[in-house]
């Protein structure tokens, strides 16, 4: 809307307890697509946001015996240890619904005002969706999938069953601010249009979520923001898909939540993106039980042979000419295309290792050039060394290999040493060596 400046907003996450895997999966996507925004030349401004009251949060609160404003900021606390520790970058500007309280009462005001919204007895405030001649724009929703599709609250107070609130009246025991309208605390919508206001004005080029938030939290945004400013309010809507485990939507309600703290004590950070990033963002992810073994497994080889290139001895031949970087700026400039990205670095390590095998100087030239590019997407920051320390998998060795080398460590045992020499001879015709650990011994493919 404003020359090269892109001013980009995403919903960010209700703090009522720790961050699952489709907060780091909306996270990592909208980081992304900030990162290749300025890439490729845009000057981008990224804002997103914590909720950190609603009733989500006030039930924990009930549930721990922590007041909701401490229990919040020690969910926040959490969450932002682990999206650090997952390689998530904070936006440019972070927002909270506490820390705006008086915008969105200043908010709720002019929609009162206007005519677009009212106040009930006992000190809500409501907006009135028939005074919005838009309502519906975005889901393409008509009314009677709306109302299957909204819950109902305080039926009586309202004009309309569609009517959502701005300011809900405060419960006994409920944390609450003072307001014209009584003790009470904003409603879930009008946080972010209030935040979007105060970060960006009456208008931003791109508004981010989750597909779940398109009906209807970002259909109440725009008739709210709209109602207030009269002009359009966000020019690109994106919604990525959701997470799904063994085809079952995640929910804590199914017990089948991926606690992102759990994930990343089993895999690599790399392993999880490539996982993640192998599906197009618009697209839902089912997350089966091989998926992230798998994808360690792609990632692990990817690693070896950076090691291989690595300790290759060989000098860098700068001739190398393929435009990694061409080929992962088209794919990416379609719609965010990270898995047609993900699907060039086959092809590109092939040609590595085939640089490798003739003992080529570019294939250090070209593996430093995926390393770079390939960054964005949060992969190969980790040193090849590191990595396959920590996270290679290790191949299963063949039954007979296993059983000659157990063998081998019988003889050992007996100290008949020229038994398991030629034992270990066998073993390394087959492809293998044996490695000797406190422990026992290890396997290892040559």
């Amino acid at each position: 809307m404003n020359g090269n400046k892109v001013n980009m907003y995403a919903c960010g996450i209700t703090v009522s307890g720790e961050a699952h895997i489709g907060h780091a999966y909306q996270a990592l996507i909208y980081d992304i697509i900030r990162k290749f925004l300025k890439k490729v030349g845009y000057d981008v401004t990224y804002a997103r946001n914590y909720t950190d009251v609603d009733d989500k949060i006030i039930n924990k609160s009930k549930e721990t015996g922590i007041p909701a404003d401490r229990y919040a900021a020690m969910m926040i606390k959490k969450i932002d240890a682990v999206m650090r520790r997952f390689d998530v970058d904070d936006p440019d500007i972070w927002l909270k619904a506490t820390e705006n309280i008086d915008n969105i009462i200043d908010f709720t005001k002019k929609l009162i005002e206007s005519g677009h919204a009212y106040a009930t007895k006992d000190g809500s405030v409501y907006f009135s969706v028939d005074s919005f001649g838009g309502y519906g724009c975005l889901s393409n929703r008509k009314t009677d999938d709306m109302l299957d599709g909204v819950r109902i609250e305080n039926d009586e107070q309202k004009n309309s069953p569609l009517d959502f609130a701005l300011w809900k009246a405060a419960k006994e025991g409920e944390i609450f601010w003072d307001s014209p309208w009584g003790k009470g605390r904003p409603g879930w919508h009008i946080e972010c249009s209030a935040m979007n206001r105060v970060a960006f004005g009456e208008q931003i080029d791109i508004h981010g979520g989750g597909r779940d938030l398109i009906f209807p939290h970002h259909e109440n945004e725009i008739a709210q923001t709209e109602a207030l400013t009269g002009k359009r309010f966000v020019k690109y809507w994106i919604h990525n898909g959701l997470i799904k485990v063994n085809g079952q939507k995640m929910s804590k309600s199914l017990g089948n939540s991926l606690l992102l703290s759990d994930l990343m004590d089993k895999y690599s950070n790399d392993a999880v993106k490539f996982a993640l990033l192998s599906t197009s963002y618009r697209n839902d992810i089912n997350i089966t039980d091989d998926l992230f073994p798998e994808a360690e497994k792609q990632v692990g080889a990817f690693y070896k042979i950076i090691s291989d290139v690595e300790t290759s001895g060989l000098t860098k031949d700068d001739t190398e000419p393929t435009d990694v970087d061409k080929l992962f700026d088209d794919a990416m400039s379609d719609d965010f295309n990270t898995a047609l990205a993900l699907s060039h670095i086959f092809g590109l390590f092939k040609k590595v290792r085939a640089y490798l095998a003739a003992k080529d100087g570019k294939a250090l030239a070209l593996t430093e050039k995926i390393i770079k590019t390939y960054s964005l997407l949060g992969l190969f920051k980790t040193p090849a060394a590191e990595y396959l320390k920590k996270h290679a998998v290790k191949e299963e060795a063949p039954a007979e290999v296993v059983a000659l080398a157990d063998k081998m460590q019988a003889a050992r045992a007996v100290k008949d040493y020229a038994t398991a020499d030629a034992l270990r001879t066998q073993i390394s015709e087959m492809g293998y060596m044996v490695k000797n650990t406190p422990s026992g011994y290890e396997l290892i493919k040559k």
